[in-house]
């Protein structure tokens, strides 16, 4: 091997090395907002479960909650305490939301943590997750794009759902909007599925 390969790095490479440790508070701060994010999910379901076991007060958080229509609201004025099933499935989408925001927040934590400040040493772990073996910063660019995607479908049958509550160019640009994402993410994938056949080419070069 070349010499400089055993050269140890200088003071300013080290230091330069240990400010990664400067994200460490960022993502100690996710894992606060994942509180905050547990505390929502409860308070909602909570609120659902109530609503539906006859509590008035339940009833009026949710139907604040999901911006029902004024259809729905008067339906269930009409009908007391009971819940429709346009609002129990908007309450329940909201719950799916914030499990796959929080999804996307352990991703952000544990796959940044791992990659950009330092290694957790899972291997032998039997919880350790599959896509934590092999997780890179490209590859967590897709599996954001991907889950973000995820999340954009739920807002987007969200508002389908009370599309009677939005005007027509809501739909539209939210439906666009979701349509960009689409395309953000297959072009994420395209450059990193590029990334990988540049990489193998050149592993095979190295070996002939």
């Amino acid at each position: 091997m070349h010499p400089a390969q055993f050269r140890k790095p200088n003071a300013l490479s080290r230091f330069i090395f240990l400010s990664r440790w400067l994200q460490l508070p960022l993502y100690l701060g996710l894992i606060l907002a994942q509180c905050v994010y547990v505390f929502h999910f409860w308070v909602e379901l909570s609120d659902l479960i109530g609503a539906a076991l006859g509590h008035a007060g339940s009833l009026e958080h949710i139907t604040e909650a999901v911006a029902v229509t004024s259809k729905t609201a008067t339906d269930a004025s009409a009908h007391g305490v009971k819940l429709t099933e346009t609002t129990i499935m908007l309450v329940v989408l909201g719950l799916i939301d914030v499990v796959m925001i929080s999804n996307l927040l352990i991703m952000v934590i544990v796959g940044g943590y791992e990659t950009f400040v330092s290694r957790m040493n899972l291997e032998s772990h039997p919880d350790q997750p599959e896509w934590l073996s092999h997780v890179n910063a490209t590859v967590l660019k897709v599996k954001l794009a991907m889950a973000i995607i995820g999340i954009s479908s739920i807002h987007l049958l969200k508002t389908f759902i009370n599309a009677d509550a939005y005007e027509p160019k809501t739909l539209i640009a939210q439906t666009g909007i979701h349509i960009v994402f689409l395309f953000s993410a297959a072009a994420i994938a395209y450059c990193d599925r590029l990334m990988h056949l540049t990489q193998q080419d050149a592993h095979h070069a190295e070996k002939h």
